[in-house]
């Protein structure tokens, strides 16, 4: 009785919100290699080594606002291997995101990209607000995302086998040659369902804390962290003295001191602003990164009370939380992490079809015998 009550929750979730899972799911699985694509198909975000100096921050940052003037420079951001630098100007309001690369040697702008714009934008916009104006786009991937949950968790229940051998048939096909495809496509739905059931979750789980704060702060809380979760930057103290080019005192200091894949700097846009240096030791994760905050004026290291602050500072609770985004993404564990973030992306995709083909068989016949 209680499966039967069930399995009508579940099938009408998922006439409602099928076709946004489905939507929500192919974008993710589509944007897993956005990052290699584009280092592939984009020569410009390469530069060859020289044997030269590298040019300083003050000269980029100048070079820069030449190019893209009237806008807010964000950051500087420098590579270890042959990655040009990458300059990005951001502002909230009004809203703009650029990218600008240019070579480290010679400071020859190479490209500039409106990161509002091109392929993987449209489907990152797909993936988090399903193209419609960012506030009501991401209230429905939200919402989406919640009754998905409620998908996962009824779909578990009813798959779920009274004894052994009926397990034994229901985590693998058990096709002939004269398997009704209305059987095959029941399999397809079970059996694909069980084996992304814990991916899912994951995917759920990380999206939640990336879109919802209050539930990023309970989940934080529930695993023992005591820090925020809320980015602020640290406040400068105001001086009368300001010292020229700090960034290029932070670069150099960073540079022959630091063990680092990137090096990021986000110049201060206020008299009170901080300084943030940001130094990875991977170009293929984002969790270690230390998140440094300076004085503009006397260049003094800044403490924050927040998880995005020096990795060797944060506790267990907040590792896991800076791991979210790597999470989500497949990774944290790598190439084999995003090939494993494709294909279950790329099989839950499916689940709304099958699902909604085993609807519409029922309701057929259903149909034909009155």
């Amino acid at each position: 009785m209680i499966k039967k009550y069930l399995r009508k929750i579940h099938l009408w979730l998922g006439l409602i919100v099928g076709l946004l899972v489905f939507i929500i799911a192919i974008t993710g699985c589509l944007y897993a290699f956005q990052e290699e694509i584009q280092n592939y198909t984009d020569e410009y975000r390469y530069s060859k080594i020289e044997q030269k100096p590298i040019l300083l921050p003050s000269a980029i940052k100048q070079i820069a606002e030449t190019e893209l003037p009237n806008k807010v420079l964000h950051s500087i951001k420098y590579y270890k291997d042959n990655h040009s630098v990458e300059v990005s100007f951001y502002h909230y309001k009004p809203t703009y995101y650029y990218k600008m690369f240019l070579n480290p040697y010679t400071g020859k702008v190479l490209h500039t990209q409106n990161m509002d714009e091109g392929f993987f934008s449209w489907v990152l916009k797909g993936h988090m607000y399903l193209w419609l104006p960012q506030k009501i786009g991401s209230v429905v991937v939200l919402v989406s995302t919640l009754i998905f949950f409620g998908m996962v968790v009824t779909g578990f229940i009813l798959w779920f086998p009274k004894n052994w051998n009926v397990f034994k048939k229901r985590i693998w096909f058990q096709w002939k040659d004269t398997t009704k495809w209305k059987r095959k496509n029941w399999d397809l739905h079970g059996i694909i369902g069980f084996y992304s059931c814990a991916f899912a979750l994951i995917f759920i789980i990380t999206g939640l804390v990336w879109v919802l704060p209050n539930f990023a702060e309970l989940f934080h809380s529930a695993l023992g962290g005591k820090k925020s979760m809320v980015y602020q930057e640290a406040v400068s103290l105001k001086s009368n003295s300001k010292l020229k080019n700090p960034l290029d005192s932070l670069y150099q200091f960073y540079n022959q001191n630091t063990d680092f894949a990137s090096i990021e700097l986000h110049p201060a846009e206020t008299d009170s602003s901080s300084i943030l240096v940001v130094t990875n030791p991977s170009n293929q994760t984002y969790w270690k990164s230390n998140y440094i905050f300076h004085d503009q004026y006397n260049l003094q290291d800044l403490k924050v009370n927040h998880i995005w602050s020096k990795y060797n500072e944060a506790t267990n609770a907040d590792k896991i939380l800076r791991l979210n985004y790597d999470i989500h993404v497949g990774s944290a564990l790598g190439l084999t992490g995003k090939i494993i973030a494709f294909l279950t992306s790329l099989l839950i995709a499916t689940l709304p079809i099958t699902g909604f083909m085993i609807w519409y068989g029922r309701k057929k016949k259903t149909t034909a015998n009155n």
